[in-house]
């Protein structure tokens, strides 16, 4: 369980969340949708007690997250982060296998399980055919499935995703989410996850939160919040939407002919 209470971050004078609650439950999956500045990466990285907020209270699995160590976070939380930092010398293997650092000794010798478990995320994530090529030589697209596989090898029971899908083709994209959508299930994750593809969120989120200027406006499943008339205020451009054919969510068509509507 992920409960985020009165959340309010701020960067120096400018308010990026305000007064922000949100529940994810154990085998659910919520997606972050909103334009672009609207606060989504700003409440991923509070949830993994990046940003400390000013007001508010995050708890991961029960326990509050400003009381727990980076050691005790990192085995409650496991983040897929939008921006890449990874150590471009070390083989895919190599950078997984980081995923499994709350469990080390005080030696830092990974043992049994702990390869066992990065390879099961390599093999989970299609990137065993790269697990012995360096970081940097790996396209965006594939050091962003090698950030799936360390955050899966973390075996945490909460994990959040910023734009995990960005870079990726639409095959991995479909994979990738399918992946996420299946430990979710089996393994009762709980799953936070910002997108910018509407569409993508519809078919792979129980529910989406839909956040604009710091505050969230609307939570509920996707019928219930991607509608015509709260979209197209929140992202300034007319809009239709239809149905999908085999699931029955909504899928959000842009209409790029007609101007985008004006702040005013």
């Amino acid at each position: 369980m992920l409960e985020i209470q009165s959340l309010t971050v701020t960067y120096g004078p400018r308010l990026a969340l305000q007064d922000v609650s949100l529940r994810v439950a154990p085998g659910e999956i919520v997606a972050l949708i909103g334009p672009n500045g609207a606060g989504k990466t700003t409440l991923i990285r509070a949830a993994s007690g990046v940003l400390r907020p000013q007001t508010g209270l995050i708890r991961a699995a029960g326990s509050d997250i400003a009381s727990l160590s980076t050691g005790q976070r990192a085995r409650r939380l496991a983040v897929v982060p939008q921006a890449r930092s990874l150590p471009e010398t070390f083989t895919v293997w190599q950078t997984v296998l980081l995923g499994r650092t709350p469990y080390l000794g005080w030696l830092g010798t990974p043992g049994p399980q702990d390869r066992q478990r990065t390879d099961w995320a390599l093999e989970r994530t299609d990137t065993q055919a790269l697990a012995q090529r360096p970081i940097g030589e790996l396209s965006g697209g594939e050091q962003q499935r090698v950030l799936l596989a360390r955050a899966i090898a973390q075996d945490t029971p909460i994990l959040l995703l910023d734009e995990p899908t960005a870079h990726l083709d639409l095959h991995h994209q479909v994979a990738l989410l399918d992946l996420v959508h299946e430990l979710a299930r089996a393994s009762h994750l709980t799953v936070l996850m910002a997108l910018h593809d509407l569409n993508l969120a519809s078919i792979y989120a129980d529910r989406v939160a839909l956040l604009v200027s710091g505050q969230l406006v609307a939570t509920g499943t996707p019928a219930e919040v991607l509608t015509p008339d709260r979209l197209s205020e929140a992202y300034r451009l007319p809009l239709h939407i239809i149905t999908h054919p085999d699931f029955g969510v909504p899928l959000v068509l842009p209409d790029g002919k007609k101007k985008v509507i004006s702040d005013q």
